[in-house]
């Protein structure tokens, strides 16, 4: 049965403060969980309805079973999904050479749905690692989490100073500016820095004056901006057709 203390303890991941400075995060759901053994993720607790845990396998992690109310005030979500886990997070593996792939690299996304949808868009045009500013959205926040479907457990996300791992490394660098070339004309390198900037300033100086391929989405209709995870995943299938 469990204790006020460990009900307190779940919910507080819905804190800022807990969940970026805890050793775990939390995952909600039946393919969150699938995702999570699927990538040899250590996974410390799991809380799942008694129709559920049947199907959960092998997973290594302690396993209680709670009724549908009790998962109710586990869950961090509108509608609880069966199972709620705690799992232990990686540490980011420290990359010295970017010269033979596409990093991706983000400047101030703040918005976590944001942050999650290109984490899985980058996923699926096969980019494996992400480089952040401090000031973006933390992928441990339980939206991001859940908004990548999965793919948090196969994307790196790094947080790191951009302007000096870029200047280091003398790679061609995309960014996406109003001024640039169009994307459908452009020729893309096969590897570098494709630099998305934030939802509403763009990128930032001086890591926009880095930029080797300035490159632009063009407007065919009437809206005033384009959403940040979107537009990457139009420059990311531009770049993979090519």
């Amino acid at each position: 049965m469990m204790n006020k203390n460990e009900l307190k303890y779940i919910q507080s991941f819905a804190h800022k403060k807990h969940w970026a400075q805890e050793s775990v995060f939390i995952i909600e759901g039946p393919k969150m969980l699938e995702e999570a053994i699927k990538a040899n993720c250590r996974i410390e607790k799991i809380y799942a309805t008694k129709n559920w845990q049947g199907k959960l396998g092998s997973s290594g992690g302690d396993i209680e079973e709670v009724d549908d109310i009790m998962l109710s005030r586990l869950s961090h979500l509108q509608t609880p999904n069966q199972v709620v886990a705690l799992v232990q997070k990686n540490m980011p593996i420290s990359i010295s050479d970017y010269s033979k792939k596409l990093t991706l690299v983000l400047d101030g996304i703040q918005d976590p749905g944001n942050l999650g949808t290109i984490i899985r868009t980058a996923d699926w045009f096969g980019i494996n690692h992400i480089l952040v500013t401090e000031d973006t959205a933390s992928v441990y926040n339980p939206k991001v989490i859940q908004s990548t479907m999965g793919s948090c457990f196969r994307v790196q996300v790094q947080i790191d100073n951009l302007n000096e791992v870029i200047a280091s490394q003398k790679l061609p660098v995309i960014g996406t500016l109003l001024s640039g070339a169009s994307i459908y004309a452009s020729k893309m390198p096969n590897a570098g820095f494709l630099v998305i900037g934030n939802e509403s300033k763009g990128i930032r100086e001086p890591l926009k004056s880095l930029i080797t391929h300035p490159v632009s989405i063009p407007k065919f209709g009437g809206a005033e901006s384009l959403n940040a995870a979107v537009a990457t995943g139009i420059v990311l299938s531009h770049w993979k057709m090519q």
